[in-house]
C-alpha cells in the first residue's frame, strides 16, 4: 500500500472513531430533565427516589437512584459509580423480566444520553469510576471449560446456594433486596430474563461485580472466603450460558399445543419418557388484573404444555419453574413463603363448546353464552394430598363446582428441581355435553393455563398468573387412507398413460 494510500486509510479511521466518540459525548442534564419529567416520573418519582405511583404495582420495585445503587454495571465491584455506558445500555435497551422497557423506539440516541446526565445527579455522581472489571484473556467456551465451570459452581454451594443445583433458581433460603422487598434468584435455564443479557461477558461482569442492592455477592472480593480466580469466573460464565434450555422459549408464533395419536395406554406419570418424544408449547403467563382481587407481583413467568390422546382419553403434560414447594403446614416451606403461605396449582380452561367459527368465550372464566370448563390443580397440605377440582363457570360469579373423579378427571403430579410436572387425563367424552367439553380429532379448540406459587404473596383463588386463549388440537393419526389414496391416484394416472400411448399406436398404423 502506498503512503498516500495508508495515509487516506489512516485518516477514514480516526473520523470513524471521531464520529462514534460525538455519539457518545455526555448529555445534557437540563434536557434530559424534561424527558425524565414526562417519561419517568411515574415509576421512578419526580425526585428520582423510585416512588412514583407505580411502585406499589411493580415487583421488582423501581430503581432509587438517590441510593447511588445499580445493579447492572462494569465498573469496579468496590466503586457505586456506573460507567454512563451503563446507564444508556438500560434506558436503550430496558431489563427483561421488570417493568422497566427498552426507550429506542421513542427516543433518539441524544435523548438517551440526556437522560443519563440527568439520571446521575440524583447521586450526585458526577466524576468516572475509579476502576473498571477486569476481563483478563477470554475463555472460549468448550466441554472442558464448562465442565470446570460446573464445578467450581457447585464447590461448596458456592452458587447453588441461592440459584439451585439446576440453576433454576430453586430457593434454600429467603433473600430480600435493599429496600427490604422480597427478591427471587434469577433462574438460569432462562437466559431471555437475564437483566444484563446472557452473553458470557455479561456474565463474568455480574459475577465479578455482584448485583447491588441484592443478595448477588462480588465473586472477586478478597474479603470473600469464595473468591474465584478471573480464568475461573470465565468457566463459570460459560457453564452458566450452558445452561439455557432454549426448547422453553416462548415463541410468539407458536399458539398450537399439538396433541398426538398413540396406540394403547397413554403415560400414567410425567417422567414416562415419551413425553420427551412429544412436541413442546411454551406460553408466557401474566398477572391476572381483569378482575378482583387483581394481581400485579408474579414470580412464575411461563408454562410449557404436551399432550397425547388415543382412542378413549386425553392427557396433557404441564410443566412450569417454580423456586419454591409451596406446602402449607409445611415449616421449612413456610420460612421460604410469604405468609400465610398457599398451595401451588395450574389450571386448564376449555370451552364447554367447541367453537364453530373463530369466536371463543371469555377468557376470563366465561359468559352466559359460552361456559368454560376449569380443570385446577392443588399441590396440597401436610394434612391433605394434592387436589383436582372441575368448575363449569360463565363468568366470575357464576361458577358451579363439580366432582373430578364423576367425569373420569385425573391428575398426579411431581416436583422437582425447582419445577412442577402435572399430568391432568381425561375421557375424550362424558355423559355430560352440556356440561363438558367433548373432544373431537382435527378441531382446533381455545384452551388457557394459569398458575399460582403459593409461597409468593400468597397467590391464591384470582391473584395469580394466567395466558390469553391459544389452541389445542388433537393431531388425526397417519394412517394407511393417505396411502391408499396415493396409490389409488397414482393407478389411475397409469391407466391414463397406458390407454393413451395404446391410443396414438392405433392412429399411427392407420
Amino acid at each position: 500500500m502506498s503512503s498516500v494510500k495508508k495515509l487516506a486509510f489512516l485518516t477514514f479511521c480516526a473520523a470513524l472513531f471521531m464520529a462514534g466518540s460525538a455519539s457518545a459525548k455526555p448529555g445534557a442534564a437540563d434536557k434530559g430533565k424534561i424527558i425524565y419529567d414526562k417519561r419517568c416520573t411515574w415509576c421512578h418519582g419526580a425526585e428520582g427516589a423510585g416512588d412514583g405511583a407505580a411502585q406499589d404495582r411493580l415487583n421488582p420495585p423501581p430503581r432509587d437512584f438517590t441510593s447511588g445503587n445499580y445493579k447492572i454495571k462494569t465498573s469496579g465491584f468496590e466503586d457505586m459509580t456506573p460507567n454512563d455506558d451503563d446507564v444508556y445500555r438500560m434506558i436503550r435497551d430496558g431489563m427483561p423480566g421488570t417493568a422497566m422497557p427498552g426507550w429506542s423506539d421513542l427516543l433518539n440516541e441524544q435523548d438517551m444520553w440526556d437522560l443519563v446526565a440527568y439520571v446521575k445527579t440524583f447521586a450526585g455522581f458526577d466524576k468516572p469510576p475509579a476502576k473498571q472489571v477486569d476481563f483478563g484473556s477470554q475463555v472460549k467456551s468448550s466441554a472442558e471449560s464448562i465442565e470446570k465451570g460446573k464445578k467450581l459452581f457447585e464447590d461448596g454451594d458456592r452458587c447453588v446456594e441461592c440459584h439451585g443445583k439446576s440453576g433454576k433458581g430453586s430457593a434454600s433460603k429467603r433473600l430480600k433486596g435493599d429496600n427490604g422487598e422480597r427478591t427471587w434468584p434469577r433462574n438460569l435455564t432462562k437466559p431471555w430474563t437475564f437483566r444484563g443479557s446472557n452473553d458470557p461477558k455479561d456474565i463474568f461482569t455480574r459475577v465479578s461485580t455482584g448485583i447491588p442492592g441484592t443478595a448477588m455477592p462480588s465473586f472477586i472480593d478478597p474479603a470473600s472466603k469464595k473468591k474465584l480466580s478471573t480464568e475461573e469466573i470465565w468457566h463459570v460464565a460459560n457453564y452458566v450460558a450452558s445452561l439455557a434450555k432454549t426448547d422453553k422459549l416462548v415463541n410468539a408464533e407458536n399458539t398450537v399445543v399439538k396433541a398426538d395419536m398413540v396406540e394403547g395406554e397413554l403415560p400414567a406419570t410425567p417422567e414416562d419418557e415419551r413425553w420427551e418424544k412429544s412436541t413442546p408449547t411454551t406460553f408466557a403467563l401474566v398477572p391476572q388484573i381483569i378482575g378482583e382481587e387483581r394481581y400485579f407481583t408474579p414470580s412464575n413467568d411461563s408454562i410449557t404444555v404436551r399432550a397425547m390422546y388415543n382412542d378413549k382419553s386425553i392427557a396433557m403434560l404441564l410443566e412450569w419453574d417454580d423456586r419454591t414447594k409451596s406446602i402449607p403446614g409445611d415449616d421449612s416451606a413456610g420460612k421460604l413463603a410469604d405468609a400465610p403461605i398457599a398451595e401451588d396449582g395450574v389450571a386448564v380452561q376449555l370451552p364447554v363448546v367447541i367453537p364453530k367459527e373463530m369466536q371463543k368465550p371469555y377468557f376470563g372464566m366465561g359468559d352466559e353464552a359460552h361456559p368454560v370448563n376449569i380443570w385446577h390443580w392443588k399441590s396440597g397440605t401436610t394434612e391433605a394430598a394434592e387436589t383436582l377440582g372441575l368448575m363449569t363457570s360463565k363468568g366470575f360469579k357464576s361458577i358451579e363446582k363439580r366432582e373430578a373423579a364423576g367425569v373420569g378427571l385425573k391428575a398426579k403430579a411431581i416436583y422437582s428441581d425447582g419445577t412442577w410436572k402435572a399430568l391432568i387425563t381425561r375421557p375424550l367424552t362424558t355423559s355430560a355435553p352440556e356440561k363438558d367439553i367433548q373432544f373431537i380429532e382435527g378441531k382446533f379448540i381455545p384452551v388457557a393455563f394459569a398458575a399460582w406459587d403459593g409461597s409468593n404473596n400468597s397467590e391464591k383463588g384470582s391473584k395469580h398468573t394466567m395466558t390469553t386463549w391459544y389452541w389445542l388440537l388433537l393431531k388425526p393419526a397417519t394412517g394407511s387412507k393417505p396411502l391408499v389414496l396415493a396409490l389409488l391416484v397414482a393407478g389411475l394416472f397409469v391407466a391414463g398413460l397406458l390407454w393413451w400411448s395404446r391410443s396414438a399406436a392405433r392412429k399411427t398404423a392407420a
